[in-house]
């Protein structure tokens, strides 16, 4: 049951741009699946499921990718560390509290992100070289959606 529910629940993550627990609850209901909260949180949990910014700037479930869990891995530090960031073509620009950077662009280059040609960080500010404009804004957001200052 448990296993059925949480694939059905992946199923509908990729279906429907899902936003709250309540609302997934519905869904499933939909299905006839009757859960608690608590249920549907643990499969949350245990389904690695993170929330997520789409493309039409809705926040919402998905799956936990690979670039998703380096983003993952080194949250703390972004949280900490970055204040803004900014595009300017195929350029993420990071600003950091000062003395930070170094130690944030050590962990972007870390995540060997297919769309970045290079970084440079100097004390406060990383430019982070994209392929192209959407690749820049791309990183962007994904910087963006593991950091408490988001802007």
């Amino acid at each position: 049951m448990k296993k059925d529910r949480q694939e059905m629940i992946l199923n509908l993550i990729d279906k429907y741009a899902v936003t709250t627990q309540a609302e997934l609850m519905g869904y499933l209901k939909d299905l006839g699946v009757e859960v608690t909260q608590a249920t549907v949180s643990r499969d949350i949990r245990e389904l690695k499921l993170v929330k997520q910014t789409d493309e039409n700037g809705i926040s919402r479930y998905r799956q936990a990718d690979s670039l998703n869990n380096k983003f993952l891995k080194f949250s703390a530090i972004f949280s900490e560390s970055i204040i803004s960031t900014n595009c300017a073509q195929n350029i993420t620009v990071v600003k950091c509290h000062p003395g930070t950077a170094n130690a944030c662009c050590a962990a972007i280059d870390s995540m060997d992100l297919e769309d970045v040609a290079g970084t440079i960080a100097g004390d406060d500010t990383i430019f982070i070289l994209c392929k192209n404009e959407r690749a820049a804004r791309d990183t962007k957001r994904d910087i963006e959606s593991y950091t408490k200052k988001a802007t």
